[in-house]
């Protein structure tokens, strides 16, 4: 009964009375919510209060992922908001489909859809299938909301009961959430990958959104894998199909940068010179920094950390640069010492190949005084070590 009364509480949300409310919690501050339900409760159901304050919650934490113009005129659940993608990410994608040809889509497992807006949103017809009927009645709310419905057809149904002959192209996101949380063997998604790719082999083009760990054993020859960061900060793979078989590329956005691998053989390391680049997560993941070290004229630090070495200072959207003013053996007394006679009050701790973790760093040494710095804890060939800079240019 626990999914019929959800859905009863969501339609009444649709109603000019639950309207009138969630306008009313646009801006509400949760720290006040028993004061605010209590003062609405006096006018309103309480069931209904119950769901638009829950609901007012949900679009503040969707804010991050698709900006408060929208996240305020949509509908979510606690999952719609953990899974859906962010907007950038949806955009980025949905305009590669649109650069393919792609005209039509059938985004299969469509969540509250993320992803259906950004293909409508690129011309792009869609039809969005989940078979959850609550989300699916979340993305079709969303669909008229945004003035999309025209071209977002929802459909309530089990993914593997859809024809998808009839579309251009197909988009699958499967769950990768579970009652015990993230879950990490391809074959334990909802559907399994291997339905997935079975779907994609099926469709002139598809792209399948999977979790940035997947092993690259686990990529299938004829795809082209992508790994995207947004912000600095993985969010996704995803195989393509009908592009580039067995291209492994990293795309940075908002920025928009891609790098595509060359089948370069790992760099060889070197001796720390004066900068150290940090690749970006998606080339990482991508394994494509040996490509970064190429551009940069560098090498690693050490034959398994990801960090490159230089000694000239290269401009690229890859990796980010450091200027390295100190290397230590690890040794906290000595970097206490040092960040003490430099006056450094705000450091930065990093790491990468290092048991240590940086807030006990900092509670060791207790930094103090005007001056910024960041601390690397890493290894140089083999060897436990601190490099001491800050970012360069600055």
């Amino acid at each position: 009964m626990g999914r019929v009364t959800d859905l009863a509480a969501f339609t009444a949300l649709l109603t000019p009375e639950g309207q009138t409310l969630l306008a009313a919690l646009r801006d509400y501050d949760p720290a006040q919510e028993l004061a605010v339900a209590s003062r609405l409760r006096r006018e309103h159901p309480a069931e209904l209060v119950s769901a638009a304050i829950g609901q007012a919650r949900l679009r503040q934490r969707a804010v991050a992922k698709f900006g408060a113009e929208d996240a305020h005129r949509m509908y979510f659940t606690p999952n719609g908001v953990e899974q859906s993608t962010r907007a950038t990410v949806g955009a980025y994608r949905a305009e590669r489909f649109r650069a393919l040809g792609v005209r039509s889509v059938a985004d299969l497992c469509g969540g509250i859809g993320g992803d259906a807006i950004a293909f409508a949103r690129a011309g792009i017809s869609v039809l969005a299938v989940d078979r959850d009927p609550l989300t699916a009645e979340a993305a079709r709310a969303n669909a008229a909301a945004l003035g999309l419905d025209g071209l977002i057809e929802v459909r309530c149904a089990d993914v593997t009961e859809i024809d998808t002959s009839p579309y251009d192209a197909v988009f699958v996101d499967p769950a990768r959430r579970g009652g015990r949380g993230r879950i990490f063997d391809p074959e334990a998604y909802s559907p399994p990958l291997s339905w997935a790719v079975e779907a994609a082999r099926k469709a002139p083009h598809a792209a399948l959104k999977i979790a940035p760990g997947v092993p690259h054993e686990a990529v299938p020859e004829e795809a082209e894998a992508e790994w995207i960061s947004d912000g600095g900060d993985v969010k996704e793979a995803v195989l393509w199909f009908g592009t580039a078989p067995g291209t492994r590329r990293a795309t940075l956005l908002p920025a928009g940068a891609s790098l595509t691998g060359r089948g370069l053989p790992d760099p060889a390391p070197r001796p720390v010179g004066r900068y150290l680049y940090e690749p970006d997560g998606a080339v990482i993941r991508a394994h494509l920094v040996a490509e970064v070290a190429e551009e940069l004229d560098g090498g690693l630090i050490d034959e398994t950390i990801a960090y490159v070495t230089a000694d000239a200072l290269t401009s690229t959207p890859y990796a980010t640069a450091y200027e390295i003013t100190d290397e230590l053996p690890f040794n906290l007394k000595k970097l206490k010492a040092l960040l003490r006679e430099r006056e450094v009050g705000t450091l930065t701790v990093k790491k990468r190949g290092s048991a240590v973790e940086p807030e006990e760093i900092r509670r060791r040494v207790k930094p103090k005084g005007p001056n910024a710095a960041t601390v690397f804890l890493t290894r140089v060939a083999g060897a436990p070590t601190m490099l001491i800079g800050a970012p360069a240019g600055r």
